[in-house]
């Protein structure tokens, strides 16, 4: 009897593991921006390229239908230099406009909503149809040095194969900085083949402000049966540690 209720407590534990696994599995590719084709702080190409000012992104596609657009990968703490092929303005010479780096650090992806945007997107594989994911990402907006005015209604808008999402807008008074916001939103996938994009956008002309973005994260929703085996999993471990208690009471 003792040796089956063990058993039944480990695969209660190896059920849960299993779910929470699955669920945490990240089916974007690169995208915290680490990875480069010819390095960061630079403008992306549509392709791979040999000119020393452009680069590209491992899994993802920038283009605006001729070029990559004006769409960068950068360093996310050299932005605020001069060293960065974007300077965006900064606590150390804009009034202490509370610019930070992402909570992923390292690299992050900018565009700008006014001058021809290029579309970033990568082709998901391995998905269950009608199955739900659950998309998040930490987005920000910012501003170039060298421009001022304010910036208002920036958003990213996002599509998952047919949906699209638009993100919270962004607003910042001149030479400011939004902070970094996290969006969550959830998809149903239409197929087991998805494209997900990310677009800056804008409904106020201002001065050129740049979207940023970073820890673009796309896991499958557990289904309600995982759920069941988690939430049994629990019951039972529980019991039987409540059962152990009182038999040491005894």
């Amino acid at each position: 009897m003792r040796f089956n209720t063990i058993l039944l407590s480990l695969s209660a534990v190896a059920a849960l593991s299993t779910g929470i696994a699955h669920a945490a599995t990240n089916l974007v590719v690169n995208g915290n921006f680490e990875t480069t084709t010819n390095g960061t702080n630079k403008q992306l190409s549509s392709s791979v390229t040999d000119d020393a000012n452009r680069t590209t992104l491992e899994g993802w596609t920038s283009s605006n239908g001729n070029d990559g657009g004006y769409n960068f990968v950068l360093d996310g703490n050299t932005a605020k230099t001069r060293a960065s092929a974007i300077w965006l303005k900064n606590p150390v010479t804009d009034d202490n406009n509370g610019y930070t780096t992402s909570a992923n650090g390292g690299n992050i992806f900018a565009s700008d909503a006014l001058y021809y945007p290029g579309t970033l997107s990568q082709t998901l594989t391995g998905l269950t149809k009608d199955a739900y994911y659950t998309l998040t990402f930490e987005y920000a907006l910012a501003q170039q040095v060298g421009f001022n005015g304010a910036n208002t209604n920036n958003y990213w808008s996002v599509v998952f194969g047919n949906t699209t999402y638009n993100a919270d807008a962004l607003s910042i008074a001149s030479g400011g900085f939004s902070g970094w916001e996290t969006a969550t939103t959830t998809f149903k996938a239409s197929g087991t083949t998805q494209v997900l994009s990310f677009l800056a956008k804008t409904s106020s002309p201002g001065a050129p402000p740049f979207l940023l973005l970073d820890g673009v994260s796309v896991t499958a929703v557990p289904e309600p049966t995982t759920w069941a085996m988690m939430l049994g999993g629990f019951g039972l471990i529980g019991f039987l540690a409540r059962r152990r208690q009182r038999a040491n009471l005894t």
